[in-house]
């Protein structure tokens, strides 16, 4: 199938550094656990991130992120540590409000805080959670932001909403990041990509909105320059002159190859991809393919024209990334 094709306004972005993180599935015992902070640490990753959910899915067991990550401080000393991201639904914001500042106070500030409205349907039904439609939960989320706000500032906070009502609660202890940690939500849909502009300092920017439980990212036209093109202007718009500030971010899918049309041939196959033309593959901002200095030349391209800076890998993938970590960390 050939994406329809359309001209594009490109943009010039401020350059902000680029930065990567390391997104684990591969959980392994404590040992390993404390190895693998350590080595994302020693191969100069920004931060390290797990997810939050409590049936394996298609990613595996997961370890429960707070503590984790808070092991994973507690064996570091430079590395960020993140969630990637936190459920709204799976706990009280001002249950997670205290998580998160504590997890802010005793890591030093390194604590990076990604929420998002919830999606995985099959994960609420075995749990016996209500997993109520795509717009009630963002309804949630936009009044569970308002209170995470609301208790880092460090005053008694109330709110009387639709989904929470909040009476008098200050919150303990303060965030060592001012006025809180750097918050990410992962976005894909047009209310969450304006939820994003306006609320985050961190926009992860997916293929697209997770409906049902299910993505919906499967059409490759939802990875393609032209649908990027659309989300990044949608974000312009929602956060106006705040888009400035945000830091955009990707899941990258990279393949190192010396025959950059083998291995867009390659992920076409895995992803049940058919009659899409190659370019198009190499063309997608998330998908990068070549040899190291290849795809750190794509990543400096689609720098300027999407002003995405910080990218995120799989921990298989840790090793193999490395050598880009090492060429653009900071540039």
């Amino acid at each position: 199938m050939m994406l329809h094709q359309t001209k594009v306004k490109r943009r010039k972005f401020m350059q902000r550094p680029f930065r990567f993180g390391v997104l684990c599935e591969e959980m392994g015992d404590r040992e390993a656990w404390f190895a693998k902070a350590r080595r994302a640490e020693e191969l100069g990753y920004a931060t390290l991130l797990l997810r939050d959910h409590f049936v394996p899915g298609t990613f595996g067991d997961q370890f429960a992120p707070i503590s984790a990550l808070m092991a994973a401080a507690m064996v570091t000393s430079k590395l960020r540590i993140g969630s990637m991201v936190f459920d709204n639904d799976y706990r009280h914001p001002v249950v997670l409000g205290k998580e998160v500042a504590t997890l802010d106070a005793l890591s030093g500030g390194r604590f990076e805080f990604g929420l998002g409205a919830g999606w995985m349907g099959s994960e609420y039904e075995q749990a016996g959670l209500s997993f109520d439609p795509p717009g009630t939960r963002i309804d949630r989320l936009e009044e569970a932001l308002q209170t995470f706000k609301g208790l880092f500032a460090g005053t008694s906070f109330t709110l009387a909403g639709k989904h929470y009502r909040i009476t008098g609660i200050q919150n303990f202890p303060a965030p060592v990041q001012q006025p809180h940690p750097p918050l990410l939500i992962g976005a894909g849909g047009r209310r969450m990509l304006a939820i994003a502009a306006r609320e985050a300092d961190i926009v992860g920017i997916m293929a697209g909105p997770l409906n049902a439980g299910l993505p919906t990212s499967d059409d490759p036209a939802a990875y393609s320059a032209q649908r990027f093109d659309q989300k990044i202007a949608w974000l312009r718009e929602a956060a106006g002159e705040r888009f400035t500030q945000l830091e955009l971010s990707v899941l990258t899918t990279p393949v190192f190859t010396n025959n950059r049309r083998q291995g867009a041939e390659q992920i076409a196959q895995k992803r049940g991809w058919s009659g899409i033309a190659i370019e198009e593959i190499l063309e997608m901002p998330t998908i990068f393919v070549g040899t190291v200095e290849q795809i750190a030349e794509q990543m400096l391209e689609r720098r300027e024209r999407f002003g995405v800076s910080y990218y995120m890998t799989f921990d298989h993938r840790m090793e193999a990334f490395a050598p880009l970590v090492d060429q653009l960390s900071g540039r």
